[in-house]
């Protein structure tokens, strides 16, 4: 027990503030919508096929090169376009633009998402915030299992009671026991996204295999697009195949195939841009192919289900203040618990002196 909570001090003065900071931004994620202030972005999402169609074709048209379009949704009104690079735009539903950018730096909600997932540094950083939910995984088992001998003196309290190291160290123990279930799935679920075989040990053996083969586009030969694409077209055809189902996002083929992408949204799905996919010739603008959601095994659509419960984009405004409970008390314990280990260190107690002995004469 001795071991195990010094492993579970070095890993809380470790890695603490990273934690504490995937807490924080996460907690700011999950209102993005709300906080995003822009002309139009409180419209309601137009459903009609007609005025889609008619927008994406002046969107997929921009000078600047659309590679593309993220519709908006029930809670944000704005379509999202993707240029080159960093650079992007939002526009009305109508198609026309209401702001670009040319980085990702002149969009708060672009970079701290950025910051969340990747650390601003692409998968080396994705993979660096696995491990520390792993990290984070193990601080909040290990935390159960320490609090056990303490359980008596339990006091809930949402700040310490004083800034002083015991008080903290109490206050970190108890309320962690408190929001260990939500802290649990938040780091799961997150380190799940990163390392995805870990997935089975939520949803059963044979996960792995199960995204894998509900996953990948058709083969097709390597094709430009076209100059005259008819985006018109191929949203008329993606809402023939998929009635039900919300647009959630259009792409270009960017070089891996000469495939246009749609991706669409069935009512049953959790994920909010679906995985209900349709493939277009970049060339001829024919189908080429489509998967129906509605068709995927059990463990596919249980694993889907784990970003929308991450990033609380189920259950309307409860779950999401529920979970930016769980994001701020990441964050607070985070911080605490660093500051406690590097700062608040106790001192060393002082050995008494040993009195000369003198030789009796």
């Amino acid at each position: 027990m001795r071991l195990l909570d010094l492993l579970h001090r070095w890993v809380g003065g470790l890695v603490g503030l990273l934690l504490a900071m995937m807490g924080l931004t996460g907690a700011l994620l999950v209102h993005k919508d709300a906080w995003v202030r822009l002309p139009y972005a409180g419209d309601a999402r137009v459903t009609d096929v007609t005025t889609l169609a008619e927008a994406t074709q002046r969107m997929m048209s921009d000078p600047a090169g659309t590679q593309s379009i993220l519709y908006a949704g029930d809670s944000f009104g704005l379509n999202r376009l993707s240029f080159a690079g960093d650079a992007g735009a939002y526009a009305d539903q109508a198609g026309g633009v209401v702001t670009r950018w040319a980085s990702q730096w002149e969009r708060p909600e672009l970079w701290i998402f950025d910051l969340h997932h990747h650390l601003f540094t692409g998968h080396t950083g994705e993979t660096a915030l696995g491990v520390a939910a792993l990290c984070g995984l193990f601080f909040v088992i290990s935390g159960i299992i320490l609090w056990w001998r303490t359980r008596k003196t339990f006091a809930f309290r949402l700040w310490p009671a004083r800034l002083t190291r015991p008080s903290i160290v109490r206050h970190h123990r108890d309320l962690g026991i408190v929001m260990a279930p939500l802290l649990l799935l938040s780091l799961f679920t997150g380190a799940t996204f990163v390392f995805r075989p870990l997935a089975g040990v939520a949803l059963g053996p044979g996960t792995e295999a199960a995204l894998k083969g509900f996953s990948g586009a058709p083969a097709y030969k390597d094709a430009a697009l076209a100059p005259d694409f008819d985006w018109r077209a191929l949203i008329r055809t993606a809402h023939e195949r998929f009635p039900e189902a919300d647009l959630r996002i259009v792409s270009a083929p960017r070089g891996e195939h000469g495939l246009v992408t749609v991706r669409m949204r069935q009512p049953e799905e959790w994920l909010p841009n679906g995985r209900t996919m349709l493939w277009f010739a970049a060339d001829t603008g024919a189908l080429v192919g489509s998967r129906d959601f509605r068709a995927a095994p059990t463990q596919v659509v249980l694993y889907n289900r784990l970003y929308p419960l991450h990033a609380a984009k189920v259950g309307g405004l409860p779950y999401r203040l529920v979970m930016t409970l769980s994001g701020l008390t990441l964050g607070m314990l985070g911080t605490l618990a660093v500051w406690t280990f590097w700062f608040k260190r106790p001192r060393p107690r002082a050995r008494p002196r040993r009195m000369p002995v003198v030789a009796a004469e």
